[in-house]
C-alpha cells in the first residue's frame, strides 16, 4: 500500500479509561491497546502531538474525577508530561473544552482518532472534526466498543468504519500509518 503522509496532524486518543475498559468486555481489548501504543510511539518518534482526553462523569460516578475508574489504562504510553491530557464531560472532545482553540493555535489540520467507545465518542468525534474543517483519520483497527443487547461489537465497529469513511473520515489500519 502506498504510504500516507499528513500535514500537522494530531493524535487524538479517547477515552482509553480503567472505567471503560472494562476486563474483556470491550472487543479485542488488548489489540486496540497494542495498536494505540503503536501510534504513540510513532507520534512520539515523529514529534506528533498527542492529545488524550478522559471522560469526567460528575461526582459520585464511576469515573468521576481522580477515581481509579476515571485513570487512563495501565500500560497506555501516554507521557503525561510530554503529551496534552485534558477532560471532557460530553461525547464531543470539542464540547466544553478549548480543544479547538489549542488545535488552531498549532495550525493543526489534521486529527487522527482512536479510543473508545466506537457509536458514541468515536463517531461524534469523527463527526464534529469534519464540520469543523479538519481532515479527520479514523484508524479502524485501534477503535472499540463492547457488544449491545442488539449487536456484536464486531459488527457496530465495522458498520461505523463503512459509515463514517468517505464523508467524515478517511480509514487506515495501525500498520499502515505513517508520520
Amino acid at each position: 500500500m502506498e504510504q500516507q503522509s499528513y500535514a500537522n496532524p494530531v493524535l487524538l486518543i479517547i477515552d482509553m479509561q480503567v472505567g471503560l475498559l472494562q476486563g474483556d468486555t470491550i472487543h479485542a481489548a488488548e489489540q486496540v491497546l497494542t495498536n494505540i501504543n503503536i501510534l504513540l510511539d510513532k507520534a512520539h518518534a515523529a514529534g506528533v502531538p498527542v492529545f488524550a482526553v478522559r471522560h469526567t462523569g460528575p461526582q459520585g460516578s464511576p469515573i468521576e474525577a481522580g477515581s481509579a475508574n476515571w485513570q487512563f489504562m495501565p500500560g497506555l504510553k501516554i507521557d503525561m508530561e510530554r503529551d496534552t491530557v485534558f477532560e471532557k464531560t460530553r461525547p464531543s472532545c470539542f464540547e466544553g473544552t478549548d480543544l479547538i482553540q489549542q488545535l488552531r493555535a498549532k495550525g493543526i489540520q489534521e486529527l487522527i482518532i482512536t479510543g473508545l467507545k466506537t457509536q458514541y465518542c468515536i463517531d461524534t468525534n469523527c463527526r464534529a472534526a469534519s464540520e469543523l474543517g479538519f481532515k479527520v483519520i479514523l484508524v479502524e483497527d485501534a477503535h472499540s466498543c463492547n457488544d449491545t443487547a442488539l449487536l456484536p461489537a464486531s459488527t457496530i465497529i465495522a458498520h461505523h468504519n463503512m459509515t463514517l469513511n468517505g464523508l467524515f473520515a478517511s480509514l487506515i489500519k495501525t500498520e499502515e500509518l505513517r508520520f
